[in-house]
């Protein structure tokens, strides 16, 4: 039995990724290869800042941090020089945090409100693997093409239509600023023994998926994915209840896709542990783009305890 043990839940309204100030976001970016580059640090644009740049020459508008990336044994870079970056960043103003993982190690940088993320790559088979846990070939990043972007030139995979197509599939030239989250979740392999998540050996939590009303929802199909653990999907359906098991395979960042009727949403940022119960709940007036939607019974009745307090 799960931890947190469900009790009646309470709905506590998840954050929605916002935004960035686009201007801010330029500046920040430029910045920062300003920082690298003077460091002699390689590095390359990724995710939907490549993406951006390539597609249409700018940020996207609705994109809400900046993503750039190198990659451990490659262009001279070592895992010993990474933590050393940060100071110099907070040199310059910088709030920073360090995460190791076993697929990268990170380093994420905050000013004026703008989110950019420096993640150094770990080659495993001649791979990189980006979030969620997708599979790149190193080979992209060996000879980075130069672009020009924002008035300056910044690298990219090369060739970068290449690498676009693995990332977020063959309809990367259509911007989307919701649904490419099932795009990328579908380029995921399953889980070694399909439906059965006991592979993992992780100790067992729950999911109870509620419809709009706060009624259990019976059926359910839910798919979960780690983001820091090569576990591949793991794919379940509720019951009577409206519950299924949550097989962890460690604590961290995991991505899920809920499906019952016509509803679907994909979340891209959930930080989960093991031997505990979560609720989801789905919200009318954010049907995409929210992060963190997932509470335990028992965070959400003790924020709401709090609130209450005089």
């Amino acid at each position: 039995m799960p931890e947190d043990t469900p009790r009646e839940p309470v709905n506590v309204k998840p954050s929605v990724f916002q935004p960035m100030d686009m201007p801010l976001a330029e500046a920040v970016l430029k910045e920062a290869k300003e920082i690298l580059d003077s460091l002699g640090i390689v590095f390359f644009l990724r995710h939907g800042t490549c993406l951006g740049a390539v597609r249409d020459g700018a940020l996207i508008p609705w994109d809400d941090d900046l993503d750039i990336a190198s990659i451990i044994g490659l262009h001279g870079l070592t895992e010993e020089a990474i933590a050393p970056v940060a100071d110099v960043f907070r040199e310059r103003g910088f709030e920073t945090e360090l995460t190791i993982a076993d697929l990268h190690v990170s380093l994420e940088f905050h000013k004026e409100g703008i989110a950019l993320d420096w993640t150094c790559y770990r080659i495993i088979d001649d791979c990189i693997y980006q979030w969620p846990v997708l599979r790149i070939p190193v080979s992209l990043h060996t000879d980075l093409k130069p672009i020009p972007f924002l008035g300056e030139q910044f690298n990219v995979p090369n060739p970068p239509e290449e690498y676009l197509v693995l990332k977020y599939g063959p309809e990367w030239m259509t911007p989307k600023r919701f649904g490419y989250e099932q795009d990328v979740l579908s380029l995921m392999p399953d889980a070694p023994d399909g439906d059965s998540p006991d592979h993992l050996g992780a100790t067992s939590g729950s999911l109870q998926v509620l419809d709009f009303d706060g009624l259990p929802v019976e059926g359910a199909r839910v798919v979960v994915g780690s983001t820091t653990v090569l576990s591949g999907l793991v794919r379940t359906t509720t019951g009577a209840d409206g519950t299924t098991p949550l097989h962890l395979p460690n604590d961290g960042y995991y991505v899920l896709e809920i499906r019952h009727g016509e509803h679907e949403e994909v979340l891209f940022l959930e930080k989960l542990q093991s031997a505990t119960a979560y609720v989801y709940r789905p919200d009318p007036e954010a049907p995409a783009g929210r992060m963190n939607v997932l509470a335990t019974y028992k965070q959400a009745a003790d924020e709401l305890a709090a609130k209450d307090r005089p």
